[in-house]
């Protein structure tokens, strides 16, 4: 099964990719997490990036698709996979078809705007894997550390209330166009995301699953 996860920067998008990649024995490629990675290793790709992120900007086309290109070519993709947070933009999902990848469902995870500000706000992120947590939604087991790898969870920068209204914005202006292009494509799934965590999930499987 090969998934896109589409919705407004935190919609859930990451936290239901990981649930979903247990249950379907599939990789989750979050363009965000090897982003991040690579500015936490301060490798090129990872300096160009990080001007972007810090004003709450998307990281450029052509550098994004380049890491999903060689992401999706690794082993561990030949049975499936889950696309988090791209394609981000109309060309990211032309390029993506250009690239010959038949993608089979895209789950649009819809919520409110008010609703998002207040998630992010708790929102934290392993410090070394990438998992996704939330202090009143989704908490580790053991607290501040990831129950994946036992590294520390962190706070993302561009989790502030300024940032995350200029993400909100961009996703608003430059991603929202998406849910037209796959709506045309016949392969959209839409789930309601403002309720509990375990209300998405089963909205977004029962969508899967019809």
């Amino acid at each position: 099964m090969k998934l896109i996860m589409l919705g407004a920067p935190g919609a859930g998008k990451g936290t239901q990719a990981q649930i979903l990649s247990d249950k379907y024995c599939i990789p989750t490629i979050s363009t965000g997490a090897i982003i991040r990675g690579a500015i936490k290793n301060e490798t090129p790709t990872g300096k160009l990036a990080k001007g972007y992120i810090d004003r709450g900007e998307l990281v450029p086309d052509d550098v994004v698709i380049g890491i999903i290109k060689e992401r999706l070519s690794e082993d561990d993709c030949t049975g499936g996979f889950i696309l988090d947070g791209f394609p981000r933009t109309i060309p990211q999902a032309e390029a993506l078809d250009s690239l010959g990848i038949e993608i089979d469902r895209v789950v649009d995870i819809e919520v409110d705007d008010d609703l998002i500000v207040k998630r992010l706000s708790g929102r934290r992120e392993c410090s070394k894997c990438g998992a996704t947590y939330h202090v009143v939604n989704n908490p580790s087991e053991k607290g501040d550390i990831c129950e994946r790898c036992s590294a520390p969870l962190i706070r993302r920068a561009d989790d502030n209330p300024e940032t995350i209204k200029s993400r909100l914005s961009v996703y608003h202006s430059q991603t929202e166009p998406l849910i037209e292009f796959y709506k045309s494509k016949g392969n959209l799934l839409v789930a309601d995301g403002n309720g509990s965590l375990d209300a998405t999930y089963n909205a977004i499987i029962k969508a899967l699953e019809a």
